[in-house]
């Protein structure tokens, strides 16, 4: 008769929960995998600090970037986007200039934060602009709710205060792999619904959407399910905005340039001073 021994059992016991936890590690590597849970698949983003708003636009789509402000257009108040790439800014010489409202990138996925958002973020609103945080997407890490949970605890939520934007959601090409992050069209709109819906159970506010007309026809299927609720905030830089993504009958920021003065990008706002305020209240 076999002799019972608790210590092979264990030890037995030990080896299988060792390999299940390997095959657990394994498919929490796997891009896009089911299993990525938040901060999981961020393990994989080599350079954040080289991801920020139109950082892909100009690689895939190209345009003019002379950094001259558009001519001809209706009454329009001008503004910046910065994240970590500009570092400390000079906000009291882009007040001088002319600028008046500004976007600073604060998170990036789960795990990424700019470590220049409290100068960026503070400094605009200290010199008189209105100013709002954006989040750099990447929809193959974790899903839409994680990642505005993240964004908003991380400086992207919204008060009442006159002079504070609603977050900005920036969905681009993918610098780190297939353009639309290995989802399909049908499960980036979904993607981005978890994204709106949660931003606006925190704050009260619908997000602001950044993409290019190119890249959203390509990822979303040209979806037209955000253009009644969202605000858009188109980049792209040449002479007019040109076309729109479907559901949006105008847009509300235009990135007009990543070649501006100060800091390299420059947007204009469609509308005068009292409709960007109207925008920031609410």
């Amino acid at each position: 008769m076999p002799v019972h021994r608790p210590g092979s059992a264990r030890r037995a016991l030990s080896a299988l929960i060792g390999i299940l936890a390997t095959f657990l590690a394994m498919a929490l590597a796997l891009p896009g995998s089911a299993f990525a849970a938040q901060g999981q698949g961020d393990k994989a983003i080599p350079h954040p600090e080289d991801d920020w708003a139109g950082s892909q636009i100009a690689k895939h789509e190209g345009g003019s970037t002379t950094g001259e402000a558009p001519t001809g257009l209706l009454a329009t108040v001008e503004g910046v986007d910065v994240s970590s790439h500009q570092g400390n800014v000079s906000w009291s010489t882009l007040w001088s200039s002319g600028v008046r409202f500004a976007y600073a990138k604060a998170t990036e996925g789960t795990s990424y934060t700019n470590p220049y958002f409290a100068q960026q973020y503070n400094g605009s609103y200290n010199v008189g602009m209105i100013r709002g945080a954006y989040h750099f997407a990447l929809p193959n890490n974790s899903t839409g709710a994680a990642q505005a949970n993240y964004f908003v605890d991380h400086g992207g939520g919204w008060s009442k205060d006159g002079k504070t934007l609603p977050g900005a959601l920036d969905m681009e090409y993918n610098p780190y792999g297939a353009t639309c992050y290995g989802l399909s069209a049908s499960a980036m709109v979904n993607w981005i619904k978890s994204f709106s819906s949660t931003y606006k159970s925190r704050t009260g506010r619908d997000p602001v959407i950044y993409t290019s007309t190119s890249w959203w026809k390509t990822c979303t299927g040209n979806s037209a399910a955000f253009g009644g609720v969202n605000p858009l905030w188109i980049p792209r830089y040449g002479s007019s905005v040109g076309e729109l993504p479907a559901g949006w009958g105008f847009h509300t920021i235009w990135q007009y340039t990543s070649s501006g003065p100060t800091v390299g990008d420059h947007n204009k706002f469609n509308g005068a001073m009292d409709r960007l305020q109207a925008l920031a209240n609410g």
